[in-house]
């Protein structure tokens, strides 16, 4: 998913949901709940309790912030009840939150009365009132679920904010509606009952089973969960000890040491199994608590809380017998698939991609997309003589064969099966296939793999077969790649990567009035050029880091002269969304002025970029930076968000400016670059203007400026 899209996540079914909680996040939760119902009873401070559970909550959500809220019931507006570590101005800033669309995941929680898990704020429309808290306090994404009162309406809010992009999974989901089943608890009893009371009303309340004995292990209390998974009524169990419901599963030493630990540790956790009062076993995971009397100091009570495991246990074990299963059309997985192609034997793998998948997601919704999946799946199983047919991605099948085939015939065969209408429901959808194939015995999916990539790029409906001889990656290359990558760590900690200068001639004035910084390394008396060093630098992330080095060192050389400059932005920098704050500190720090300073970003980000890397360019424009369209007309430009983002500058990419002076197609398509660019008040920069000849040209059609060896070399000095 882009950056900037909205998506609601679609819920999974309840078992599924439940697979995906570990054992040991079940235990974190409940011992959670556990201490702060310990607290509860202990008649703890309110205060003392609600922030403690946030610190829990904060300590199983690393690099996140617990907050809770609470709505004013004189003026309907919410502030913040607790939230330990987020700063006082944090405080002032939520305060009087008013409910509603645009009120931030804790807004939409009460107004809604539902949970509302935002994986972008910067983006998400319903952070929109709250959009600058988001920025200033760097909240990346926030869940929230509401605090209900007794009749189930919403009087606050549970909520972690992150400060990254991410997703809750069901483990934060279920870690989310306990904390708010909490606040509602602590929040019903704030007046302090009788600590017997107050831990009857939890256990009532309490998703999980809960038993609780008195210090001789007799039970005094359990709660309708208990009577609901154990099928024993509440009265008929009262006074008796646990041991009635031993499944005689485990012996003497077992219990001994479930006992030693309650009695030094003060508490014991496992996974167990039981016996109902219909004779039939569950399995459940346990905690007991020890509680003490207001003096810490003797045993008075004992509380266990358990979660039935048994639709689990059923659950788990329904998955692993479909491991090898894709759960939407019933064909092997890739699991299966690694396992087929592992065996020493030649094989022939045939990896086929729908082409133009995620558009018919887009225009018809994914109903209709599962629905062509399925029916792709059972042509293939159909009129496919494949020894195993797979589906390995979202739009992603393959065809196994042993021993080699005529791999182009067959691929004639499934071109000509699906060369016809297929119709869902009222709609009729026409697909093709790229076909990425193997034949070996080795590395048989990766090869497939790499296939099907250049398959892709030579254009939709292709078929490529791998050859070992010219697409396997050598011992060489990858040699080569390990060494730039560890060059580029190297130029990084080692503060070898410096900004030279081109100067960029007016050729009305015919004079250098600007300056391009370009990124090398210094590697002992070498130079080494991007061309070099950039696609390494790209496949590792460190575009970012190249280009924060490039704006300091730059920044600091304008900074005794008054020249326009120019920087290069990557789409990795926008990604990563730091440009904005980090241009204006080192503005700031070297006194630089916006308007000396071009950013210039390639074609394709400003033609088809994404939703948040064009409101970061207009932001930009917004502050005084200039924005340049490098290599313009490498693609095919969208000349309308061009001319919406009002750009600055159109560089005309090198490989027409290089052979104008012997390329009529070149010269032309330059020429109506120029004639687009001056009827829009764009000025055009020609790159790589290496002799007189180009230059000429160059005047003959008005370009505005040049930038090229004829005029200026790359230097570390402005020259």
């Amino acid at each position: 998913m882009q950056r900037g899209d909205v998506k609601h996540e679609v819920s999974k079914d309840a078992i599924l949901e439940e697979v995906a909680i570990t054992l040991t996040e079940y235990s974190n939760i409940l011992d959670m709940q556990s201490e702060i119902l310990e607290m509860l009873a202990s008649s703890g401070n309110v205060t003392d309790m609600l922030a403690r559970l946030c610190t829990l909550a904060e300590s199983l959500l690393p690099n996140a912030v617990a907050s809770i809220m609470l709505i004013d019931q004189a003026t309907g507006l919410m502030s913040v009840l607790s939230a330990p570590t987020i700063p006082q101005v944090g405080h002032d800033a939520l305060k009087n939150l008013k409910p509603g669309n645009r009120g931030g995941s804790c807004g939409n929680a009460v107004f809604h009365n539902e949970p509302q898990f935002v994986q972008d704020t910067f983006a998400d429309d319903r952070w929109l009132d709250l959009r600058q808290i988001a920025y200033d306090f760097n909240l990346c994404s926030c869940w929230s679920m509401p605090v209900r009162d007794e009749n189930k309406k919403a009087i606050g809010t549970f909520a972690l904010s992150s400060f990254e992009h991410r997703s809750p999974a069901p483990f934060h989901k279920k870690l989310l509606e306990t904390a708010a089943s909490i606040v509602s608890i602590v929040l019903k009893n704030q007046n302090n009952e009788k600590r017997i009371k107050l831990f009857s009303t939890a256990m009532q309340n309490a998703a999980n089973g809960m038993i609780l004995t008195n210090d001789k292990n007799e039970i005094i209390e359990v709660n309708q969960a208990f009577e609901n998974i154990y099928g024993y009524a509440g009265k008929d169990v009262l006074g008796k000890n646990p041991k009635i419901f031993a499944s005689k599963q485990y012996n003497r030493k077992f219990y001994n040491q479930m006992w030693k630990a309650i009695t030094t540790e003060h508490k014991w956790s496992g996974e167990i199994v039981d016996k109902c009062s219909d004779g039939t076993h569950i399995n459940q995971w346990l905690s007991i608590s020890a509680l003490y009397d207001e003096e810490k100091k003797n045993v008075h009570n004992y509380l266990a809380i358990f979660t039935d495991l048994t639709e689990l246990k059923n659950a788990q074990t329904k998955i692993e017998q479909m491991a090898y299963k894709d759960s939407l059309t019933g064909l092997c997985n890739k699991t299966h698939l690694e396992q087929l192609i592992s065996s020493n034997t030649e094989q022939t793998l045939i990896l086929l991609n729908i082409n133009n998948f995620s558009y018919i997601n887009t225009a018809y919704g994914f109903e209709i997309g599962d629905k062509l999946l399925i029916t792709v799946a059972n042509m293939l199983k159909e009129k496919s003589d494949a020894t195993h047919i797979c589906r390995i991605n979202a739009d992603e099948f393959a065809l196994l064969y042993h021993g080699k085939i005529n791999i182009k015939n067959k691929v004639l065969t499934i071109q000509n099966l699906f060369y016809r209408e297929i119709q869902l429901d009222n709609i009729t959808l026409n697909i093709s296939f790229s076909y990425g194939c193997v034949y070996g015995v080795h590395n048989l999916l990766r090869n497939s793999a790499l296939a099907l990539k250049q398959a892709k790029e030579n254009g939709k409906n292709n078929l490529y077969i791998f050859n070992q001889d010219e697409d396997n990656i050598g011992h060489t290359q990858r040699k080569s790649f390990i060494s730039y990558n560890n060059l580029l760590h190297h130029a990084l900690k080692e503060d070898k990567i410096v900004p030279y200068f081109q100067g960029i001639r007016n050729n009305i004035t015919k004079e250098i009035t600007k300056y391009e910084a370009l990124a090398r390394i210094q590697n002992n008396a070498k130079i080494i050029f991007p061309n070099e060093f950039l696609e390494p630098a790209r496949l590792a992330g460190l575009l970012p880091e190249i280009t924060k080095v490039m704006i300091d060192k730059s920044f600091k050389a304008m900074s005794s002269n008054n020249y326009t400059f120019s920087i290069n932005i990557t789409e990795e920098d926008l990604n990563k969304n730091y440009l904005t704050n980090y241009l204006e500190e080192k503005a700031l720090e070297y006194s630089i002025k916006s308007s000396r300073v071009i950013l210039e970003v390639l074609e394709g980000i400003s033609s088809h970029g994404k939703k948040n890397h064009i409101k970061q360019l207009i932001i930009l424009k917004s502050k005084g930076y200039s924005i340049a369209i490098d290599d313009f007309g490498s693609e095919y430009s969208n000349f309308e968000r061009v001319l919406d983002l009002e750009i600055d500058f159109l560089k005309i990419d090198a490989k027409y400016i290089k052979n104008i002076d012997v390329s009529p197609k070149s010269y032309e398509i330059t020429r109506a670059i120029v004639f687009f660019a001056k009827n829009a008040g764009i000025p055009c920069i020609a790159e790589f203007v290496h002799n007189e000849s180009i230059q000429k040209i160059i005047e003959e059609l008005e370009i505005d400026y040049s930038q090229g060896y004829l005029f200026s070399e790359p230097s570390p000095l402005l020259t």
